[in-house]
Parts: C-alpha cells; structure tokens; sequence
C-alpha cells in the first residue's frame, strides 16, 4: 500500500503593510445595449515606518475592484520622511485644484487632518502633525496633493549628506 502524503498547511501570509479603503464609487458606462455598472475603489497602504502608497482600480464587482487598487497601492509606495512622529518642515501639495498645507507639531498633538489626509499620515506612521486642505476635496486629488508634498520632503541628514557637509555646518 502506498504511503500517504499529507500537504503542509499553508502558512497564512501576513502583509506587512495595512490598507484603509477611502472610497468606493458606482461608475456608469453608456452603451448600444444599455448601461454598464462597474466600481471604482481608491486603496491607501503604508507600513507605519515611512512608507505610504495609494492605488486605484476599478472591476465588475468590489472586492475585485479592492484588490486591484490594493495591488497598484503596493505598486507605487514612496518613502517619507518622519521625524521624531512629525514632518521636518511645512510644505504644500498641490494635484489639480486641491492644495494640502503639512505643518509640524509638538508631540502629543495628534493627527490633526481632516478627509483622506488623515488616513495617509496615520498610515505613513505620523502621531503629531496638523495639515488643511484648500480647493477641491475630492478624496483622490486629496490623497495625490498629500503625496506630493510628502515624497519630495527630505531630512536633515539627507540634504547634508546630498551636499556633502556634517548636518553642523548646515
């Protein structure tokens, strides 16, 4: 008699990245034979160590429709910079007609933010930091204007380091 082989069972793989689903919207497409309905779901991931990303996609049914954005969110991480909980220094993002205005804060402030914002500082790993949003406050121009403020933000070390100095002599 043959021996039996038992499979291993499979270890459950843990992503080390958290997602937040910001928003899921019912899109419409008009054609000969009628309407055809699909979704649109917008993913932020981040690790909570400075690394943060946003995917969109859109399928014929929401959980496929997250996974894709899940997936195009890993696809596009950046890397931010946090100090000590908070940014170095205010900046503004700009996408479209959204501007998000980042400044830093004293520890135990707390997440001041408002809308998508929010979700993208607590998921880089930010605990103090107070940010306002001007313009349009769609939750994609959102997250794309936060974004660009962040990843174009360096650290102190990183700019003496570009410039070839001791962070002392900046």
């Amino acid at each position: 008699m043959a021996k039996r082989e038992f499979k291993k069972p499979r270890m459950e793989e843990r992503d080390e990245f958290d997602k937040k689903l910001l928003e899921v919207r019912r899109v419409t497409k008009v054609v000969k034979g009628g309407r055809t309905m699909r979704f649109a779901a917008l993913v932020v991931v981040g690790d909570k160590k400075g690394r943060v990303g946003m995917g969109t996609a859109k399928a014929s049914e929401v959980p496929m429709a997250v996974e894709k954005a899940t997936k195009a969110a890993k696809k596009n991480l950046v890397t931010v910079p946090v100090v000590n909980g908070t940014v170095p220094y205010e900046a503004i993002g700009k996408f479209s007609t959204t501007r998000v205005i980042i400044l830093p804060s004293k520890a135990g402030t707390g997440v001041i933010a408002g809308g998508a914002a929010r979700s993208v500082f607590e998921l880089a790993g930010y605990t103090d930091i107070t940010s306002k949003i001007h313009g349009s406050t769609n939750k994609i121009n959102t997250v794309r204007a936060t974004l660009n403020a962040l990843k174009d933000m360096r650290t102190a070390e990183q700019i003496a380091m570009l410039r070839g100095k001791s962070v002392e002599e900046l």
